[in-house]
């Protein structure tokens, strides 16, 4: 089998086509009307800010005069393309941003040793900001300039929806159900690799691949799972169906990591299949990310990404995602719904601590701790509907949680919940010291030490001991005088 033919790079892709309509003498509104699309959906793709469905490509190359191979090459087609691209690319680095720069756009007047010079002077500011390691202000700066990215796509990435399709298309997956283990190694086999599962993977690696060979290790199932498998496998198999090549700094890195995981579940939950599925449960007003689950046969956590993914494409629903341990530290988020996340002064969320009256905390401390957390919070940014499944097999356990702006959670089951709070986070103080009585009964006969935080991005409160969470301190010492008081 051979893979389908398609774009691996946008702005590449649209530099091509332009090029080539440019050499036909041709408008944005003539080759539109040759492939029935308006000019400004055109201009888009000339400027890499979308990507063509594969269906689309040769229309585009038979209205310039040339081949679907001519636009789909992965070569810029002059040195100007190359240096317009690179110049783009550099503008969107974490480091231009820090240095405040303002963004140049590469018009036609801009002459070329002008944006030669341009590039040259942003690559070598790149050069040295990475001479170093990378320190946890330049991870946080990425994943912020990364996650802002996901929520202007409103965290869907259509060339990667593309790829899995055709992926599943090209090994017979049916149309709807989950994806057979039969299909993986099919799969597996298309992109021209082979499976092996091993007991002594190194620890820090969640895989390994023998390039010569062309054989992908992965741990056995009877350490993570069949559904642990699974995922691995494809996220692995993600990062060469994307064409991705190895990093060049951190950046690059984590993008291709959400890439790769985003491939992971476009083909476990394909999006026909999942949408069609969402749009059921919708319109029975009994949306569940735990039925996408099983459907599917995938993670708690991976339906919940996936859910992120087709929502507001697809049913026109805002909707955010945390991952957080039992102190509240963020690990993972998203939103493109307008919830109050905490941030650091570099725009970091991971790392973090949530308000104790959301959702993703009081789970934890819910009578069946295991069961789906309905709740709405009131927040200074509105009020908000959310699912949280707190994950026993994590250690430590981390809690998921799926939220929605309350004037859609009819459409969700676990709408008629009677749990509600109030949080005043992130600026108000409701998180940051104890209420008034607790602070009137242990102020000033209360001291605690520290223990290591238990997250590497985690930040320190704002408190008389760093790292100590008054709060409960203070309800601590309330239990135990309680306890003592009625011996």
């Amino acid at each position: 089998m051979t893979v389908s033919p398609k774009v691996s790079d946008p702005l590449v892709f649209g530099r091509r086509l332009r090029h080539f309509r440019n050499r036909s003498g041709q408008t944005l509104a003539e080759v539109g009307a040759k492939v029935d699309r308006p000019a400004s959906y055109l201009s888009m793709l000339e400027t890499g800010k979308r990507e063509p469905r594969v269906s689309l490509v040769a229309e585009l190359a038979g209205a310039v005069g040339v081949s679907a191979a001519d636009l789909l090459e992965a070569t810029p087609p002059s040195r100007r393309a190359a240096l317009e691209i690179a110049l783009e690319r550099l503008q969107e680095d974490p480091v231009a941003a820090e240095l405040g720069l303002p963004y140049i756009k590469a018009t036609a007047r801009l002459p070329d040793e002008v944006l030669e010079h341009l590039v040259r002077l942003h690559e070598e500011v790149r050069r040295r900001s990475q001479l170093g390691a990378v320190t946890p202000e330049a991870a946080h700066r990425a994943n912020a300039a990364l996650r802002s990215e996901m929520r202007r796509r409103d965290n869907y990435f259509e060339g990667v929806e593309e790829t899995a399709s055709a992926a599943l298309e090209a090994v017979g997956y049916p149309g709807s159900g989950p994806v057979s283990q039969g299909m993986l190694t099919d799969l597996a086999g298309h992109f021209g690799y082979t499976v092996a599962q091993a007991n002594d993977l190194p620890a820090s690696a969640r895989s390994v691949v023998d390039l010569g060979r062309r054989r992908i290790y992965v741990p056995q199932r009877d350490l993570i799972g069949s559904r642990g498998v699974r995922s691995v496998l494809l996220k692995t198999l993600g990062h060469f169906a994307l064409g991705h090549q190895d990093p060049a700094d951190f950046s690059t890195f984590l993008r291709q990591r959400v890439e790769a995981n985003y491939f992971a579940g476009a083909v476990l939950a394909p999006e026909r299949a999942a949408a069609a599925f969402l749009g059921r449960a919708r319109s029975e007003h009994d949306l569940s990310v735990a039925d996408l689950k099983e459907v599917f046969y995938v993670s708690y956590e991976m339906a919940a990404h996936r859910f992120t993914n087709l929502a507001t494409r697809h049913l026109g629903i805002p909707t955010h995602f945390t991952r957080s341990d039992e102190e509240g530290i963020i690990w993972k988020a998203y939103e493109n719904d307008g919830v109050p996340y905490p941030a650091g002064p570099d725009g970091a969320i991971e790392g973090q601590r949530l308000c104790r009256e959301w959702a993703t905390r009081r789970a934890f401390h819910s009578t069946d701790v295991f069961a789906i957390h309905y709740q709405y919070t009131d927040t200074p940014n509105g009020t908000y509907f959310c699912a949280t499944h707190v994950e026993a097999a994590r250690d430590p356990r981390h809690a998921v949680t799926v939220g929605v702006p309350a004037e859609h959670a009819a459409a969700f089951r676990g709408r008629n919940t009677n749990r509600r709070a109030g949080s005043r986070c992130p600026d108000g103080a409701c998180c940051r010291r104890p209420g008034q009585d607790l602070s009137s009964r242990w102020d000033g006969r209360a001291w605690s030490s520290a223990r290591a935080q238990s997250h590497v991005l985690a930040v320190l409160p704002e408190v008389t001991y760093p790292g100590v969470d008054l709060f409960e301190v203070y309800e601590f010492l309330d239990r135990h005088a309680e306890d003592e008081a009625a011996r």
